[in-house]
């Protein structure tokens, strides 16, 4: 089986000073409880009856379970440092590794490649051919929010998946609001509605620790809004000024997402739009009322998902708009997995509990099942390196369990490639994915050259620069690297964009046959040639041109809009899909990298 993950530690002592050992150990031991989640969602073994105080019940594994497993560990309290990164990054090569999973990623910025530590060390990888998965980033809502987007990336945004963790505000008038927990302690109960007061009006919208006001929060239910500190934090400080129960009320730039908590109150979490309304009802009421109707683990098709994460990080991709990111999308909200002993659920110092298993939410958390299902995929065809990337993209889906098109939770309308891109990782399919999009550290170099990096740039990637005459190896387009998905920008006065593209049959049959079909974005003509591939045992990769035409009368009425499709390639039992992504910018490229 392949091993996934790069028992060692890494510390920037040189550049920070000595470890601070009181809230760190100076060793492998995971003080934190991120890399174990992490961890044990890649490749964690069989756990019968794993859950978080009875929630979320049932047998755990990790997609690769059988896979070995090699931790590096590179964060610490001052954060994760590059250099830590990097020299584990190089170290998990040298111990060959088959797949990294990286669950870090700063905040969104358009630095060049060749200063963006993990995209030097997964270039380094890609020459070993290691794959390496990382997160998109958790600054969603927004374009231009995801990170780790170099080409040479698997880059993984988070979606929901079809269980939730009810606990329902329930107000005096008999309406009642979905919202969702993982409170472990004394229930409320149902049939007593405790008075509501609003953080705001009590000392602290908030619910910052020791600035309630406790005569007015004692024996009340208390509104807080999230921000500032810890969600389990607030509660805590509510539980601290006498308070019954808590209702956190999400701030509207996060949209309706809503995480769930292992609270120190009754507590549960609610929409901006809910929580408006209960405040509606407070400034109608001179004696408002609530409680919490805690109903447990909901599981089935009554939760509608996958569902983009609010949070997850979305293109356009900042550094090269000609690469779609992020790349797929996989389960990252309310995930169970396993967790450190060393600290509580929630991380405070106040909560003595310890669990075994945790429940998080993140990108940091839809990485980790991509990066066990490359780890399949390796296993499964160990010469496979770029082509797993290629696999997990082509045969991903954009349905829910409705069969309607993804949602962005961020928005409540369709997701775009923008925000899932190829779509929701399909294991079993990906196994067999018919064609597959393949690229070597030559097209990597050819890409770097087309960006217009000089030698002293491409040295931070390859150890011999000078041997790479980029006057001879630049794309004809950044566009022209051959990715399974497309980004195509029309810039000023431009209205035509050709990309070439080759793929390799790696089906059962060595003699197939593909046609084409086009889903064109509007405002937009797409044609590929040939419309047929025909394969054989000594043929079995071939080209193909895409031409896309902007057929928009007017560029002024389209200028800073998107608009998206799919072109699909299908034998008659293989279906090999590549989402589309357009945008009309009237500018130059590196006045629309600049701007942003």
């Amino acid at each position: 089986m392949a091993t996934i993950k790069a028992i060692n530690s890494y510390s920037a002592e040189a550049a920070q000073g000595p470890i601070n050992e009181t809230k760190n150990a100076k060793s492998p031991l995971d003080t934190e409880g991120h890399g174990t989640h992490c961890t044990s969602t890649a490749a964690g073994s069989v756990v019968p009856n794993a859950n978080v105080f009875g929630y979320a019940q049932g047998s755990a594994r990790g997609m690769a379970y059988r896979a070995r497993i090699a931790v590096y560990k590179i964060c610490w309290s001052t954060g994760c440092h590059g250099s830590d990164i990097l020299a584990a990054m190089d170290q998990a090569i040298v111990d060959g590794v088959d797949v990294i999973s990286l669950s870090v990623g700063g905040n969104p910025s358009a630095n060049p490649y060749f200063k963006d530590t993990i995209a030097i060390g997964a270039f380094r990888a890609a020459q070993k051919g290691v794959v390496v998965s990382v997160a998109a980033g958790n600054s969603g809502f927004k374009d231009f929010t995801a990170v780790n987007v170099a080409p040479w990336i698997l880059t993984v945004g988070a979606s929901t998946i079809d269980r939730k963790f009810h606990a329902d505000v329930v107000l005096g008038d008999g309406r009642w609001f979905e919202g969702v927990s993982l409170y472990d302690g004394k229930r409320l109960n149902e049939s007593v509605f405790w008075g509501l007061v609003n953080g705001k009006d009590v000392g602290s919208e908030r619910c910052e620790d020791g600035k309630l006001d406790a005569s007015k929060v004692a024996s009340k239910m208390v509104i807080c809004e999230v921000g500032g500190t810890a969600r389990a934090a607030k509660g805590y400080a509510v539980k601290q000024a006498g308070g019954v129960g808590m209702i956190l009320v999400n701030h509207v730039v996060k949209a309706e997402g809503l995480i769930a908590d292992a609270h120190l109150i009754a507590a549960t979490a609610v929409t901006s739009t809910a929580g408006n309304q209960i405040k509606d009802y407070m400034s109608s009421n001179p004696n408002p009322t609530a409680t919490i109707d805690f109903r447990g683990t909901v599981v089935g098709p009554t939760t509608l998902s996958p569902r983009v994460a609010a949070f997850s990080g979305r293109g356009p991709n900042k550094v090269t708009p000609e690469i779609l990111k992020p790349d797929v999308v996989a389960p990252g909200v309310n995930i169970l997995a396993g967790w450190t002993g060393f600290t509580s659920p929630t991380g405070l110092n106040v909560d003595p509990r310890r669990v075994q298993f945790n429940i998080i939410s993140g990108t940091s958390m839809a990485c980790p099942h991509v990066s066990g299902l490359a780890a399949l995929l390796k296993s499964a065809h160990p010469n496979w390196s770029v082509s797993a990337k290629s696999a997990l993209m082509t045969t991903s889906y954009n349905l829910d369990n409705s069969g309607k098109n993804l949602t962005d939770v961020a928005t409540g309308n369709p997701s775009t490639p923008f925000a899932h891109g190829s779509g929701h990782v399909d294991p079993n399919k990906a196994l067999d994915p018919g064609l597959v999009y393949d690229s070597d550290v030559n097209d990597y170099i050819d890409f770097l050259c087309s960006i217009g990096y000089n030698q002293k740039q491409i040295s931070t990637f390859v150890k011999d620069p000078a041997t790479i005459n980029c006057g001879t190896r630049n794309l004809s387009s950044l566009g022209d690297l051959n990715y399974p998905s497309f980004s195509v920008v029309f810039g000023s006065g431009q209205k035509v964009v050709k990309y070439t593209r080759r793929v390799t049959n790696v089906g059962p049959s060595a003699h197939a046959v593909y046609r084409v079909n086009v889903n064109a974005p509007s405002n937009v003509r797409v044609r590929v040639v040939p419309e047929r591939l025909i394969f054989r045992a000594r043929k079995p990769t071939l080209s193909y041109e895409i031409r896309f035409t902007s057929t928009a009368t007017d560029a002024r009425s389209v200028n800073g809009t998107s608009s998206f499709g799919s072109i699909e390639w299908s034998d008659g039992s293989h279906r090999v899909r590549s989402p589309i992504a357009v945008r009309w910018v009237m500018g130059t490229q590196e006045n629309m990298v600049a701007s942003i």
